[in-house]
Order: C-alpha cells, then sequence, then structure tokens
C-alpha cells in the first residue's frame, strides 16, 4: 500500500471538519510548497546531484532549517540508492513519507499535561505580537466546551491594554480573569490566581506573562520569579510552559525557541499564525532541531481555529492534492 493511501486511511478515522480546517490552513504553504516541488519533478526526470541540490533549496526556502533539510537529503539518497530509484516522481511520496517520520517522532508529547485529580497551571510565554492573549482565550473556550473550570491570571502587566485585551477574551468565552493594575508585580497576580483558583475549585488556571521589559535579562528574570510563584503555592506547577511563536517569522521563531527554551524550561510549543504564512515548514525546524513538541496551531482567526497539532492532519493538509490526485489514478 502507498504511503498516501495509508495516510488517508489514518486521517479518515477522524472528524472531517478537524480534516478541512487543517487543510485550508495550511493552504499557503501547500501552494508554494508543493507546487514548487511538483516544478521540480517535471523540471527534472531523473533523480541526480542536481536534483537534490534543487531540492535542498525548495525545503530551506520553506523554513523546513537547514539542519533538518542536510540530514533530510543524506537520507533520501541513501533510498534512492537502496532501491534503485531513478525517477523523480517514484522519489516524491518518499519525501512526503520522510517528513511525515519526523512530525510522528514521539506524537505522545504533543498532548496537553493536565492533571485529572487537581488543578492544571498552564504558563504561556513569548515576545510581544505573536497571539499570546489571543491563544490563551481560545485555549480557554476549548477547555471550557469539553466541561473544564478555568481561570485566566492577566500576569502581563507591563504590556499597555494586555490586561485589558485578556479581560475582553475571558468575557467572550465566559471565564473570569484575576488581574492587578497596569505595571503591578506579576508575580503577586499570580499569587492572587492561584488563591483564587484554589478557593473557588478551579480545574485550570491559564497564566499571560509579559513578552518584553528593558532587556531580555530582565524578561527572563520576570519569568523565573513568576514560576517559583507557581511552583511554591503548587507543587508540580506550571504543568505546563506553553512558548507562542508566529509562525510569519520563520527562522525569528527559531531563536526565540532556543532564548525561552533556555530560561524557562517549555514543554511544548503553540505556533500562530500558520494560516498566514508559505513557511509551514517551520514546524519540522521546531520538532526536528529543537526537541520541543508542537502542541497547538494557530490555523485561522474563529475562536476554534486553535487544534491540536496532528502529524498526520499536519502532512494531509500539505500533501492533499497529491493524495486526491493518487486516489484518482
Amino acid at each position: 500500500m502507498s504511503f498516501f493511501k495509508k495516510l488517508k486511511e489514518k486521517i479518515t478515522l477522524q472528524t472531517d471538519t478537524v480534516t478541512e480546517k487543517f487543510k485550508e490552513g495550511l493552504s499557503k504553504t501547500r501552494d508554494s510548497f508543493v507546487g514548487k516541488m511538483n516544478d521540480l519533478v517535471k523540471n527534472y526526470r531523473s533523480v541526480d546531484e542536481e536534483f537534490f541540490e534543487e531540492l535542498e533549496e525548495l525545503l530551506i526556502s520553506a523554513d523546513v532549517g537547514v539542519t533538518t533539510v542536510m540530514e533530510l537529503i543524506d537520507e533520501l539518497k541513501d533510498v534512492a540508492r537502496t532501491r534503485n530509484i531513478k525517477n523523480s516522481e517514484e522519489l516524491q511520496p518518499v519525501i512526503s513519507e520522510k517528513l511525515a517520520e519526523l512530525l510522528e517522532k514521539n506524537e505522545e508529547d504533543t498532548k496537553l499535561n493536565i492533571q485529572e485529580s487537581s488543578m492544571t497551571v498552564i504558563l504561556f510565554v513569548g515576545v510581544n505580537g505573536v497571539g499570546k492573549t489571543t491563544t490563551i482565550g481560545k485555549l480557554a473556550n476549548k477547555l471550557k466546551n469539553e466541561g473544564k473550570s478555568v481561570l485566566l491570571a492577566a500576569g502581563d502587566t507591563f504590556r499597555a491594554g494586555a490586561i485589558e485585551q485578556l479581560e475582553v477574551w475571558g468575557e467572550r468565552v465566559g471565564v473570569d480573569v484575576i488581574k492587578q493594575h497596569s505595571g503591578s508585580d506579576p508575580a503577586a497576580v499570580m499569587f492572587d490566581a492561584v488563591q483564587a483558583a484554589k478557593s473557588r475549585g478551579v480545574d485550570v488556571l491559564l497564566c499571560d506573562t509579559a513578552g518584553r521589559l528593558q532587556n531580555k535579562v530582565n524578561l527572563m528574570n520576570e519569568l523565573e520569579k513568576v514560576k517559583r510563584v507557581l511552583e511554591r503555592e503548587i507543587p508540580g506547577a506550571p504543568h505546563e510552559v506553553l512558548l507562542v511563536l508566529d509562525a510569519t517569522t520563520g527562522q525569528n521563531a527559531m531563536s526565540q525557541a532556543k532564548t525561552f527554551g533556555k530560561a524557562t524550561d517549555v514543554s511544548g510549543i503553540v505556533l500562530t499564525k500558520l494560516d498566514g504564512t508559505a513557511k509551514g515548514g517551520i514546524v519540522l525546524a521546531i520538532r526536528h532541531e529543537l526537541d520541543i513538541p508542537v502542541k497547538f496551531v494557530g490555523l485561522g482567526e474563529k475562536v476554534d481555529d486553535l487544534q491540536e497539532f496532528d502529524a498526520q492532519q499536519f502532512v494531509y493538509g500539505l500533501f492533499s492534492e497529491m493524495l486526491e490526485k493518487t486516489e484518482v489514478e
């Protein structure tokens, strides 16, 4: 059975709605990446060194990441040699298969670490402008729809309008926000939020944090302080530290991940605005080079467009046209 047929069988076990969201959300990446790949296959009928050089450039331009691309090209050369693949069309599904393997690595760690018998604390970090507050609002809505009680902590007390923005989301999804005045100590806000969450018997506490202070060192120190307060008040907290990254920034998102990863023990990544970029390959770079799981992806602006990351759905969204072509044949 071909790779595409196997993928289709796995996808049909899941909801059509989720499949469509991934397909629509990845349309820019698919049009760019798959379109260029099709052109490459047409231009190079045989699999030779020049073909692999062009493929390497194509993958790097999709922000798959230089290290990941080099390893991938080496693997493809080995496959072509061992299977005696001479025709570029024969190699096309192998490329898709190898990309899928990179994404499916340790797939179980893409699930949120929700505590079943006690309160779950999720800390959100990331620079300003990546969609952090919006992500918190959307996740609050998702968790509430799953039957969980949720409380929000307005820990970004430095950015003008941040507290108000979180309050708007709170009202929109029907979730309370614990806040203090602008410029107050974020750690004090977290303390208040934990006490409120305990007294109300809340299932999940979602904590917003600052994205920018006077300098990077100050920001990381502030995040460490917030984390210490959470750990002191609730042993084992935070249960997740989710780094929110803007997919449209490409390799800049990678450098942010490295910076925050060193300072805050990031447990997962939320990749926003994936629908707004042709460089969705950044998911592969993050997954492979940083070894931090992508837990959620933003596939649109609607409240339900924050989706749990699913490697098979992602690959399907990326290669759906090839898959549909295979089905017709």
